[in-house]
């Protein structure tokens, strides 16, 4: 029998934990393996078996500490290992959740995120933190080919799949040529369609930068994670088919719900 997530999810962990369903492992105090290490191995096992579903909430960490006898710190040693696996997400002030799958992001064509989450059955919302027409930062002017201080539009939103936080992406994009594009409510709209139906723009081509980091306080807060967490950064530029930038964007992905896929050709 498996237990679905409802709005009493207190009174269902309790029956997990209490009633046998779900059956921590005697830990072996004399074994060479750490006992945050078996805790994580045990909490694998059962997620593995569908003792857990996907989304889900574990048991906190005061219940499991009582399960498997052991202090709450080395129960959070555990559970910051999964987290940093991948295997479980937290919710600041809600708990922690048992993940999908990673999110396998492929890398080969040019999408938004609303068209992504669509194509993985996924319900994409947006949340806009900023919309606003600023003076453009040296990057940002020199990705777009513009003078510093040259007026751009920055939009800066949080993207969610499914009401789960998953990225925040600021884009740029130069004033002069877009000037209508704050009447738009991004928060419904996506970027991209607006940008083909009033502006009939054909995105062809963008150029992106990767990396791997740790989330400073800002992602942390919007992306609900609990720290220590990794963020996949990207840049990216993207251009008309008449080789113009059209928009330089910022995000920052959740590196615990995404792994990004390459698709390589051999030189010759």
């Amino acid at each position: 029998m498996k237990f679905r997530t409802t709005c009493d999810t207190t009174i269902v962990q309790r029956q997990l934990v209490y009633t046998g369903l779900y059956d921590p492992m005697q830990l072996q105090r004399e074994a060479p393996d750490p006992l945050y290490l078996q805790i994580k191995d045990d909490l694998i096992a059962a997620i593995r078996s569908g003792q857990f579903e996907p989304h889900q909430r574990l048991p906190s960490e005061r219940e499991l500490s009582e399960q498997y006898n052991v202090s709450r710190m080395t129960v959070r040693q555990a559970l910051l290992s999964l987290v940093r696996d991948g295997v479980i997400y937290t919710r600041v002030g809600k708990g922690t959740f048992v993940a999908d799958a990673k999110i396998d992001q492929q890398l080969r064509t040019l999408t938004g995120f609303s068209q992504d989450v669509t194509a993985r059955g996924g319900r994409p919302s947006s949340r806009v933190i900023e919309a606003r027409v600023v003076g453009a930062a040296p990057d940002v002017a020199a990705a777009l080919r513009m003078m510093p201080q040259s007026e751009v539009i920055r939009l800066a939103r949080l993207r969610l799949s499914d009401d789960l936080p998953l990225a925040v992406e600021t884009a740029h994009l130069p004033f002069a040529r877009f000037s209508g594009l704050l009447a738009h409510d991004f928060a419904a709209e996506s970027l991209y369609a607006v940008l083909e139906r009033e502006y009939g723009l054909a995105l062809t081509q963008a150029e992106q930068v990767l990396e791997a980091v740790v989330a400073n306080a800002e992602e942390l807060r919007l992306l609900e994670l609990t720290p220590p967490a990794a963020v996949m950064r990207m840049q990216r530029l993207t251009v008309d088919s008449e080789g113009e930038p059209v928009e330089f964007v910022l995000s920052s992905y959740r590196g615990d719900r995404y792994k990004f896929r390459f698709t390589l050709q051999a030189g010759r």
